[in-house]
């Protein structure tokens, strides 16, 4: 396997603190952000023109895992999980008669749901480039399996009383995804690839890794379910049907901070369409005035890009945020203002110059503002925007879990 990579901005930062104790968001600003916590990273990928940021995010969690667990720099393959997930996917929407998702996006319970089934293979066993490109595009793939899927729906619905589906159908999904991303053989002992000289097909290589995937929970905080129990949260996204633990706001901050601080990253979901989201300058706060805040072109559905640009005074100075309530975060979702729109991996804990704590985000839409491909979130945009977080459940502090019934 490659030695473990620090990304460039990684690098960057501890040539900051330890010149000048402090590192910042963009040239010009006047944020200074000290570090307090930071986990390794694999270097910033892009997702391309897809909506596999779920799997690109949660997978970048993944190896900063296996580096915490002493391994050396691991790169697992994105599109494999997407492989997988997309089978999954059309079994549940036939089922379920069309009345679940069958797009490009998921969820962070997509990852164990796979690994569990299938495997996984390092990025350089499967690239899922197979349809003559460098960039990963699914505008096409999209396409042929949502029409692909539509005809078996059509077909079943109009079964008479004898009459039954073939299997077949499911070979022609296979079909689709192996001539968009590459062959993956229903017999899994049959994929087989080496690291270190040494031969692997995806279960061994997923026991060689040694990461349980009951490990892993997601913690959320809504209050239209009970505290401190499992919830489903309504989103399309989660076709899986994953469980969350629903905690009070201030206790998924604690949450998040305290995982960091132990060592352990998170992936994370979150709105990120709203004009106080610049990732161009490495930014997502919620000021209190938004007055000043100029938005030029837009973000694509996919979110997979850099997004719109948006300039304001807020992205070069520290100014007040909205203190977030549990009331006004339930109000947002429950209006549509909060939606389920990317998946992030959280990596670092900073504090600016006024003592306000930031999370450092790595993000999967390439290298394209000057943090390098990561951006610093307020507690303010964490409460407001988070859909969900991804963690090991010994991140968790012995009091959460004891709430959590979590041994």
């Amino acid at each position: 396997m490659k030695n473990k990579i620090l990304s460039l901005f990684t690098l960057l930062i501890a040539f900051n603190l330890s010149a000048q104790d402090f590192t910042t968001n963009k040239e010009g600003s006047e944020y200074k952000f000290k570090k307090i916590a930071q986990m390794e990273s694999t270097p910033v990928l892009s997702q391309g023109w897809t909506g596999t940021c779920w799997s690109f995010s949660a997978l970048s969690f993944f190896e900063s895992e296996l580096e915490r667990m002493g391994k050396d720099g691991h790169n697992l393959a994105e599109m494999y999980i997407v492989y997988h997930a997309y089978l999954g996917k059309a079994e549940k929407y036939v089922r379920t008669d069309g009345n679940t998702n069958f797009d490009e996006g998921g969820a962070f319970h997509d990852i164990p749901w796979v690994i569990k089934r299938y495997g996984i293979v390092p990025s350089e066993a499967f690239q899922g480039l197979n349809y003559g490109s460098e960039r990963h595009n699914h505008a096409e793939l999209s396409e042929v399996l949502k029409g692909t899927i539509g005809g078996v729906l059509k077909a079943s619905k109009g079964l008479s009383t004898n009459d039954a589906l073939s299997s077949s159908w499911h070979k022609a999904i296979r079909g689709v995804l192996d001539a968009y991303l590459g062959e993956v053989p229903e017999n899994l002992e049959e994929f087989k690839f080496k690291v270190d000289g040494k031969e692997y097909n995806p279960v061994s290589y997923r026991d060689e890794l040694g990461l349980n995937m009951d490990d892993y929970i997601s913690l959320t905080s809504f209050s239209n379910h009970p505290y401190y129990q499992t919830c489903q949260l309504a989103i399309a996204d989660n076709w899986a049907w994953g469980n969350s633990y629903n905690v009070p706001l201030a206790d998924l901050w604690k949450a998040a901070t305290y995982a960091l601080k132990e060592g352990y990253s998170f992936a994370w979901g979150a709105d990120v369409s709203e004009d106080y989201f610049s990732f161009r300058s490495g930014l997502a706060i919620v000021p209190k005035d938004r007055s000043t805040i100029k938005v030029s072109g837009r973000n694509n559905s996919n979110f997979s890009d850099a997004g719109a640009e948006k300039k304001a005074n807020c992205f070069m100075e520290p100014v007040e945020e909205e203190k977030i309530t549990q009331e006004m975060r339930q109000a947002a979702y429950d209006n549509k203002q909060t939606t389920d729109d990317h998946g992030m991996h959280a990596v670092g804990l900073y504090k600016d110059q006024n003592g306000k704590e930031y999370l450092l985000i790595k993000n999967s839409w390439g290298k394209r503002n000057e943090c390098d491909g990561f951006f610093f979130t307020s507690q303010a945009y964490f409460d407001y925007k988070t859909i969900n977080i991804y963690l090991h459940k010994d991140g968790l502090s012995k009091e959460l879990k004891g709430k959590l019934g979590i041994d």
